[in-house]
């Protein structure tokens, strides 16, 4: 009876969901390998029963999701949907897709969507990360409200220290690419998701490039697991040839025109020229005076720009207008004012934050000054730099695309055309400049294998990956197995090394931390830690200027 009893539960579990699945099928093994006597004893006919009920329980929560999933009705202005029918035709076919859209094409509240109605996120969650807090935040505000409910019900979302997720009722889960990777800690397969939809690919963060590495690798064990990559920018034949030739497919945007304004050329020696800030507060004046409606969006490179910026226009004291900061570090309450409507024109001064993901309605006028804050990691001094650079041709194509979005737009470049050309097309991927150490470091936690044999789309030089274990080592996260041992010569973790990668900081950082404890002066060196963490000392929290 009850290796009958065992035999009826094994198929049962092949209709539980999949995020269950792969536990109840271990315990199922673990019972497998019981002999008769021991499986006819009390106490696993006990473990037995709960087992068969945990698997029934898992059934039927995938009828319900199935159910019980939410309808989907679709604005046929938004281009995306033109192509709905060919992308969820590819969902079902292919492990991986590649979707390239212009800015305004709908792919990033539309994607998760065609998704429910691909038949997924009834075994998994739909997961879809997002460079920032912010633009996880809105995306999952926009579609909850398209399918007509609140946030937290059938869409959540999960930041660091905001979880608006219910376990239950949830079908779409949009996130930072932090929380994936962190989650990836306790969850190998990422099993919890049925699919999962990597936004603004192009952006080529660190935790991007490692996600996708990762979903190779998990790609190759979970046949039922569904990847969608995706960007306004990509570079799609790379992207492709990376997922064994994953199929593309091409949305055109919903782009009224866009008169693109360069500035002139003026003699570079000129040392009376006007800074960058003056350039944008003298045409944000321009465009006030020529009397035409419409919001406008300024694109700065630091949070000191942004508010030296916001304090000349204020000084203008133009009619009818509110000038609004947003970069990633303002409390969330203060980034969603942009989206309010207001009183007269909005002029809202932003990083880069305000590239991708996020659509600020409204917005008729960009003001570009073709900078952003750009790291570089310089493996002699083993120091990173955030120097403000010039961003590349994709990155100020993105920002020309955040108006003519409703109306006929005007972009005005606080640079001339000839260095716009001269420029390069894409930003150069993070992992090729930046310090691998945390990357290395969290492999070897992971239990990833060898750096040089990730698939990374973009593998890194030889000499920054040696850099990087060299770091390790100085710091006493790493050691060599020692001679005797199965793998005697591969690079493990010491107990040190294991605590530092459950720490999310900079390896140099959690030794200073962990160093600290061991001298108890961790509250001292925590200050020092926070300071050293902070893009730039001299910035200030806008509601507390003087701390």
């Amino acid at each position: 009876m009850t290796l009958n009893q065992l035999k009826k539960i094994e198929r049962l579990a092949q209709k539980a969901r999949g995020a269950d699945r792969q536990a109840l099928i271990r315990d199922i093994r673990r019972f497998r390998g019981l002999g008769p006597d021991d499986l006819a004893l009390e106490k696993n006919i006990r473990k037995l029963f709960a087992l068969e009920a945990r698997v029934q329980a898992s059934v039927q929560a995938r009828a319900r999701r199935a159910q019980q999933r939410p309808a989907a009705s679709y604005d046929p202005n938004l281009p995306i949907v033109a192509r709905r029918d060919d992308i969820i035709d590819a969902i079902k076919q292919h492990p991986v897709i590649i979707v390239s859209g212009e800015t305004g094409s709908g792919k990033t509240t539309q994607l998760p969507r065609f998704c429910l109605d691909a038949g997924r996120g009834i075994d998994g969650l739909i997961g879809c990360t997002q460079p920032r807090r912010i633009a996880a935040i809105t995306v999952a505000h926009r579609i909850a409200e398209e399918l007509g409910e609140p946030p937290g019900r059938s869409v959540g979302y999960k930041i660091r220290f905001q979880d608006r997720i219910d376990p239950e009722s949830a079908y779409i889960k949009i996130m930072t690419d932090g929380i994936l990777l962190a989650e990836a800690q306790r969850d190998r397969h990422l099993n919890a998701y049925d699919t999962l939809i990597v936004d603004e690919a192009h952006e080529r963060s660190l935790n991007i490039d490692f996600i996708l590495g990762l979903l190779r690798r998990i790609l190759e064990k979970r046949r039922d697991l569904k990847l969608i990559i995706t960007s306004a920018t990509i570079d799609t034949e790379k992207f492709s040839a990376a997922f064994d030739n994953a199929p593309v497919i091409d949305v055109s945007g919903r782009m009224y025109p866009v008169d693109v304004r360069y500035e002139s050329a003026s003699a570079d020696d000129d040392a009376d020229a006007p800074t960058y800030v003056e350039k944008a507060v003298e045409a944000v004046a321009r465009i006030a005076r020529e009397g035409r409606p419409g919001d406008i969006l300024v694109f700065m490179p630091t949070e000191q720009d942004i508010r030296e910026t916001g304090e000349a226009i204020e000084g203008r004291r133009l009619k009818n207008t509110t000038v609004l900061p947003l970069f990633a570090r303002l409390a969330a309450a203060d980034q969603m004012r942009v989206f309010s409507p207001q009183a007269g024109r909005k002029i809202i001064v932003a990083t880069n934050v305000a590239e991708t993901s996020i659509t600020v309605p409204g917005i008729r006028y960009v003001v570009d000054t073709g900078l952003a804050r750009i790291s570089r990691y310089d493996p002699k001094s083993r120091t990173t730099a955030l120097p403000v650079s010039p961003v590349s041709k994709s990155s100020a194509d993105q920002r020309m695309g955040r108006c003519g979005r409703l109306e006929n737009g005007i972009c005005i470049r606080l640079f001339t055309q000839d260095d716009y050309n001269a420029r390069p097309l894409y930003t150069p991927p993070e992992v090729l400049r930046a310090n691998l150490s945390e990357v290395i470091l969290r492999m070897i936690a992971l239990d990833l294998g060898d750096i040089k044999d990730f698939p990374f789309v973009d593998p890194p030089p030889a000499n920054r990956i040696k850099d990087g274990f060299d770091m390790l080592m100085e710091l006493g996260a790493s050691a060599r197995e020692t001679a005797g041992k199965k793998h005697a010569g591969r690079i493990i973790l010491t107990p040190r090394g294991r605590l530092m990668a459950r720490i999310p900081l900079d390896p140099r950082l959690s030794r200073m931390l962990i160093e600290a404890r061991e001298n108890r002066c961790l509250a001292e060196a925590s200050v020092i830690v926070a300071a050293l963490t902070v893009n730039d000392p001299r910035e200030r929290p806008e509601e507390n200027p003087q701390a």
